[in-house]
């Protein structure tokens, strides 16, 4: 009898196989140098479109329509707005980071690299991040930010702390009739207001503000941030109301009522009253945005101003023909706008004897339905029976250029241009000096990190 012993195996991962260089060697080589060398000139074109990106936010250029820059990019060089988004953060973080920007613009670091340390850079700490930028590859920089972030939270603790001791939020009624609101909300409750603002996309303005509205002010041609923040958390306000955070209360409590003549919707500059309720004056055209897609009650007066007749309220847009609006266009048609939010506009107003027919309606959000009433953009139905949207100078919107010529050798020329600047690109620039040894991430983070010099609790 012999005694067998049988041995059976853990399932393994099969390992690649180091295979022998092949005969081109050389060439391939040659080709990765290549690969490196235009990846960091790459990068260092990249550095001048983020300052580009940068001087262009700061300028408002993008302020034409567009809510951001990012939306602005998004239909004009075809980015993705979340990549789009980064690039702007990006591009005003290196503002304050000289070195990191100047590395960026020689090529020894990528934009990758660059990208996760603009999200804990200092103009303290910038030497030092740099180095490591230098030093190590993409995912080990990841790695380090990741751990740099970690490392405040218990400081972050007591911040919170803090932080939910001085909430508070202040609202009163000035002498002029204006709301004013001042507060400090705490990081969640700021995050929650935040990303609200972000989905508001109709608009019912706060009586007090909606009072200082007047087409010839020119800053409400191109709103600042803080006006559109205003515009959104008015929605904010309405919305809570129609769905009936206070149901015990009656409805038409809540309702912004506006008055107006019937000339006055017909045509802005017929004279006649445009009267928001207990507060007073409103610009012909507010009343025409508010009237496009509102409900509505006509009254009758005699010569003394005391109504004699009051019709049934009714909705300009009916819920049918809303549905079927909302089926059919799904998100704002303003050029470039992919907000999903909107109110109903009347192309030709229905106080100009236009239909309230899905052909003459279009859904436009808050932003951009305040822009063709108020600040002079006109939208209407071209021969072929597509919408057309032209700037108040009667351009059409957007106005598409032809794509920019690019030379016969892109890469060449970009080397050129770099040359000419005075860049040392080749391809080695962006080679980090890491030797293939593992990443010691406690032990990196207590030398870099402020906080974890004597911290008997540093990570190992």
């Amino acid at each position: 009898m012999r005694n067998v012993l049988s041995l059976t195996a853990e399932p393994t991962t099969a390992l690649p196989t180091l295979v022998p260089s092949p005969p081109n060697v050389q060439e391939l080589e040659r080709l990765g140098d290549e690969i490196a060398e235009l990846s960091a000139q790459l990068d260092a074109a990249t550095a001048r479109l983020l300052a580009l990106i940068r001087e262009f936010d700061a300028r408002g250029g993008w302020n034409t329509g567009f809510r951001s820059c990012a939306e602005w990019l998004a239909w004009r060089v075809g980015m993705d707005v979340g990549a789009a988004r980064e690039r702007v953060r990006v591009a005003h973080a290196l503002a304050t980071l000289p070195r990191l920007a100047d590395a960026l613009a020689r090529g020894q670091l990528s934009y990758s690299k660059v990208r996760a340390l603009t999200r804990v850079a200092t103009p303290e700490n910038e030497a030092r991040l740099l180095a490591v930028g230098r030093a190590a590859t993409a995912a080990h920089v990841e790695r380090i930010v990741r751990g740099w972030r970690r490392l405040d939270r218990r400081a972050e603790a007591r911040e919170a702390t803090r932080q939910h001791a001085m909430r508070a939020l202040h609202v009163f009624q000035d002498d002029d009739g204006t709301v004013v609101v001042r507060g400090r909300l705490t990081p969640e409750a700021g995050a929650l207001l935040l990303r609200a603002l972000d989905a508001a996309r109709e608009t019912l303005y706060q009586r007090a503000r909606a009072a200082a509205a007047h087409p010839a002010d020119p800053a409400m041609a191109s709103p600042t941030r803080v006006q559109q923040q205003h515009d959104a958390l008015a929605l904010l306000a309405e919305t809570a109301l129609h769905h009936e955070l206070d149901p015990g209360a009656p409805g038409e409590r809540y309702h912004v009522v506006v008055h107006v003549d019937g000339p006055v919707l017909a045509d802005a500059a017929q004279p006649g009253q445009s009267v928001l309720e207990e507060v007073g004056h409103v610009s012909a055209e507010t009343s025409q945005r508010l009237a496009c897609d509102a409900s509505r009650v006509v009254m009758r007066h005699d010569a003394q101003g005391r109504p004699v007749e009051v019709a049934a309220r009714t909705r300009t847009i009916p819920p049918a023909i809303r549905r079927a609006l909302l089926h059919r266009d799904r998100t704002c048609r303003f050029p470039g706008c992919e907000a999903r939010v909107g109110q109903g506009h009347h192309i030709q107003h229905w106080a100009q004897g236009g239909p309230t027919t899905p052909s003459n309606l279009v859904l436009l959000c808050r932003r951009h339905h305040r822009a063709v009433h108020e600040e002079g953009y006109h939208v209407t139905h071209g021969p072929d029976g597509a919408l057309e949207f032209r700037r108040p100078d009667g351009q059409p919107f957007p106005h598409v250029l032809a794509p920019p010529v690019t030379p016969a050798d892109p890469v060449r020329a970009l080397t050129l241009q770099h040359e000419e600047q005075g860049l040392e690109i080749d391809q080695r620039t962006s080679c980090p000096t890491w030797g293939g040894e593992r990443l010691d991430l406690g032990w990196a983070l207590s030398v870099l990190h402020p906080a974890v010099a004597g911290d008997p609790y540093r990570p190992s």
